[in-house]
């Protein structure tokens, strides 16, 4: 099937699933446009029916619940009950159970679309699987004032970016939420704050289209914010034909992480506070040139850790992997990269500048 055939068949899906925001699928059309990156980040639909097909030698390794729509740019911070900065996947809208290599694949294949990656795609697959390997013999949450306080250049809010998150805040239009997702926001706020408007938020790759509210209330002297996202069921389930039970919180409050406290799930929209120190962290316009061999270490060990909460995985994981020749994920993100650049491709060929089809 065309790419252009299943992001219609998906997109229709989707609106069975929640209103959809029509500006945010023209806007996110025309971004797909830009880099195979974006691309890659913005149709994991088209991944999760493809990958298999792609990387049939990998359909029968262990299944485990899984990450899915992971990519190197799906790492952030946030603050934990005990206030700790930690590190690590923050998105898990596409939690799926389905065999463990996808999500590394996944992220391997990020790697090598991102331009100006100065590290060879060999070394890049290894270093994953290196830290993977770690992560599921000793799992534990990335936290940055201890084991990993090294990460901090990385993720470190400077100035410049606290402004520019606020800034930001400023120019959310304002929005009427649906009356139990503006109770639920309210709901999210500390004691003694004070609502100042509730807005809509454009963010994100593969969810633009899916409804944003905020929440921006005073308190003790300052503005915190509040996000509602929409969470439909995973892609995984849709290309598959599951049921589509959500798994978002079994995977973001997992046994070896560190949660966040605001983090919540209620009538079908994700809760969660954001702030300078609590966000994706974006890599930039050139995500190649931040990715670094310990960096991409600690997102395998992520992954590693995240894999290990499946009771039993761990053992059956490693035993696998253990199965495999050298280079097996390194052949196989070429394979999947070759994939998404074709259909990047026929999506430029099919689209004008503006995201419409020709």
């Amino acid at each position: 099937m065309r790419f252009r055939d299943d992001n219609a068949e998906f997109e229709t899906w989707l609106r069975k699933q929640c209103p959809v925001v029509e500006d945010d699928l023209v806007y996110k059309h025309k971004r797909m446009r830009k880099s195979a990156f974006i691309f890659l980040r913005a149709t994991y639909f088209r991944w999760a029916r493809r990958i298999e097909t792609v990387c049939p030698a990998l359909k029968a390794a262990p299944r485990v619940l899984s990450v899915g729509d992971t990519h190197t740019e799906n790492y952030g911070t946030w603050r934990d009950l005990e206030g700790r900065l930690v590190w690590g996947i923050n998105d898990f809208d596409e939690a799926a159970i389905m065999p463990y290599p996808f999500d590394l694949v996944r992220l391997a294949t990020s790697a090598r679309l991102a331009e100006d990656v100065a590290i060879g795609n060999g070394e890049v697959a290894d270093v994953i699987i290196e830290g993977y390997e770690q992560g599921l013999k000793q799992p534990h949450s990335a936290l940055l004032d201890e084991q990993q306080s090294w990460m901090r250049e990385y993720v470190a809010c400077t100035d410049e970016e606290r402004a520019e998150f606020w800034d930001e805040v400023k120019t959310y239009p304002d929005a009427t939420p649906p009356r139990p997702v503006a109770s639920a926001l309210k709901s999210s706020l500390p004691l003694g704050a004070w609502l100042v408007r509730f807005a809509s938020r454009r963010k994100g790759g593969g969810g633009l289209g899916r409804p944003r509210f905020v929440a921006v209330a005073d308190w003790r002297g300052g503005r915190i914010v509040r996000e509602a996202k929409a969470l439909v069921p995973s892609a995984w389930d849709w290309a598959h034909g599951n049921k589509g039970d959500s798994r978002f919180l079994a995977l973001a409050t997992g046994t070896y992480r560190a949660p966040d406290p605001h983090l919540a799930l209620t009538g079908g929209f994700i809760i969660r506070r954001i702030a300078p120190d609590s966000r994706k962290v974006d890599l930039g316009d050139r995500p190649g040139e931040r990715l670094k061999l310990d960096l991409l270490r600690a997102m395998g060990f992520e992954l590693g850790a995240i894999h290990a909460a499946t009771q039993g995985a761990s053992a059956k994981i490693l035993a696998d992997l253990r199965t495999r020749k050298a280079g097996w994920l390194r052949g196989a993100a070429k394979d999947a990269a070759e994939a998404m650049e074709e259909d990047f491709s026929d999506w430029r060929a099919a689209t004008r500048n503006d995201g419409t089809l020709r």
